[in-house]
């Protein structure tokens, strides 16, 4: 008979192990100097790569081999921006709130499933024929069903979004479950963890680092989901300012409207990796330096 408290102890310290997350290191202090250098040099890179194509741009638009209706200036497009920042501030809005909620169900969701393949055959049997039939088929195609379905509102947007992010989380939380040491499973139980405990302390830390992955994919895909679905039936959403700037060959606003699309896309990512960096700091692809000992 084991007590309970130490049960967890023990396996939360296997987990740890088997994680390769190091249950004791020393490591050197990193001071914020470092930590400067550190963030420069991480960014001097694609800062230079950006401001290539943005000199590029720039000299294309500028030098008249392409009409401004085609490729406006910088100039023009920061013009419009300011101009129009209510319009395409509401807009950018209404579509951040539809991936947002399109992303956390799909998240929420798509680990669920996750869990019922990785813990049952039959489970897996059952549903994963569903899921793979779900991905296959190309969203465009059903956005329309959803909008007879659900009119015109944030529901089609949001359920669109949920299915295009869905498939990757599934597929990562799958692959991490599943990636447990069977032996390390059976110690827990031998240990008298329970179910539970077995999922809280081992499988779940363990698969972290592949749902993660899957999870940073979802959220760019998101965004694909709410604008593809802006783009059926919308009446705001920068899908919808997307197709007006198109039909009213305005390809400044255009320009304006797909920088602000990327910039959702960017923020979130980065919130996410925020999000990895304090889920898993013990992970190697997050470590900052090499631990001196370990036991």
């Amino acid at each position: 008979m084991h007590d309970g408290s130490a049960s967890g102890s023990t396996v939360g310290g296997a987990a740890a192990r088997a994680a390769g997350q190091p249950t004791l290191a020393l490591r050197t202090p990193v001071q914020p100097l470092t930590r400067l250098v550190r963030f420069g040099d991480a960014l001097w890179r694609p800062a230079l790569l950006l401001g290539i194509v943005f000199a590029g741009w720039w000299a294309l638009s500028e030098s008249g081999t392409v009409p401004h209706y085609l490729v406006p200036t910088p100039a023009q497009v920061w013009q419009t921006m300011v101009e129009k920042r209510a319009f395409l501030w509401l807009n950018t809005y209404v579509t951040l709130y539809e991936t947002v909620i399109g992303f956390v169900l799909a998240v929420l969701l798509g680990l669920l499933t996750a869990i019922l393949i990785a813990y049952s055959r039959t489970m897996e049997r059952a549903l994963y024929p569903i899921v793979l039939f779900a991905q296959v088929i190309p969203k465009i195609a059903i956005a329309p069903l959803l909008i007879v379905w659900f009119g015109f509102g944030l529901a089609p947007k949001i359920i669109l979004a949920v299915l295009i992010a869905f498939f990757p989380v599934v597929i990562s939380g799958v692959a991490g479950l599943r990636s447990t040491d069977p032996e390390l499973v059976d110690l827990s139980k031998t240990m008298g963890a329970s179910p539970w405990q077995t999922f809280q302390k081992i499988r779940f830390p363990n698969a972290l680092p592949h749902l993660m992955a899957g999870v940073k994919v979802a959220v760019t895909l998101a965004v694909v989901g709410a604008v593809v679905g802006e783009f059926v039936g919308a009446n705001e959403g920068l899908g919808y300012v997307l197709l007006l700037a198109n039909g009213n060959l305005d390809s400044a606003l255009l320009f304006a409207d797909l920088f602000l699309m990327s910039l959702i896309g960017i923020v979130l990512f980065a919130i996410v990796e925020v999000t990895e960096a304090a889920l898993i700091p013990w992970h190697a692809s997050r470590r900052s330096g090499v631990p001196l000992t370990t036991s």
